[in-house]
């Protein structure tokens, strides 16, 4: 499952979903890399 995360208040990343930490940060791999940030919230869509 692909996320977006934020790292810092500028900088997203997008990358196959790994594992959710006890602190509520989300880890997602790009590569054979290991990113760690905040959930990107989804907008509400339109009814």
């Amino acid at each position: 499952m692909i996320r977006t995360i934020t790292l810092g208040s500028c900088v997203s990343i997008q990358g196959q979903f790994e594992k959710t930490l006890p602190d509520g940060r989300v880890c997602v791999r790009v590569g054979d890399k290991l990113y760690v940030g905040r959930l990107v919230k989804p907008i509400a869509q339109a009814a």
